[in-house]
C-alpha cells in the first residue's frame, strides 16, 4: 500500500509540474506579471523556469533521474522565492485572470516549504519514500 501511494504521489507531481510548465508556454502573460522588474529578460526568465518543470516532471518518472530531477526541483522553488516575495510586496495584483491578494501572496510562502519538502521526498536523502 505504502509504494503504490508513493507512485501515485509521485506520478502527480510529474503531472503539477508538467501542466505548470506548458502553461508557462501557453499563458507566459500570467507570469511576466509576477517576475520583479528588477530582474531582466522577463521573456527568457517565463521560458526557462517553464523547460525546467518539464524537464523536472520528466526527470522524476526514472529511477536513475529521480534524484537529479527531485534537487533540482528544489533548486527551482527556491528560485522563485525572489517572484513570491514580490507578490506580497504588489498584493494584490493581476495574474492572468486570477487576482493574488495579500493573503494569497502570502499563502504562497508556507506553500513553496511543502512543495520543497514534497520534492525531498524523492532524495536519495529520503530513500523511504521514493
Amino acid at each position: 500500500m505504502q509504494q503504490k501511494l508513493k507512485l501515485v504521489s509521485r506520478y502527480l507531481m510529474v503531472v503539477f509540474y508538467l501542466f505548470g510548465g506548458i502553461n508557462h508556454f501557453a499563458n507566459p502573460a500570467n507570469y511576466l506579471s509576477i517576475i520583479p522588474p528588477y530582474l531582466p529578460q522577463p521573456e527568457l526568465i517565463n521560458y526557462i523556469a517553464g523547460v525546467a518543470e518539464i524537464g523536472g516532471a520528466v526527470l522524476l518518472l526514472f529511477s536513475a533521474t529521480r534524484n537529479f530531477a527531485a534537487w533540482g526541483i528544489i533548486a527551482m522553488l527556491l528560485a522563485f522565492m525572489p517572484a513570491h516575495i514580490y507578490m506580497i510586496q504588489e498584493a494584490p495584483l493581476q495574474m492572468g485572470e486570477q487576482t493574488i491578494t495579500p493573503m494569497v501572496a502570502w499563502v504562497r510562502i508556507p506553500l513553496q516549504a511543502l512543495l520543497i519538502w514534497w520534492a525531498y521526498s524523492f532524495t536519495n536523502k529520503n530513500k523511504n519514500l521514493q
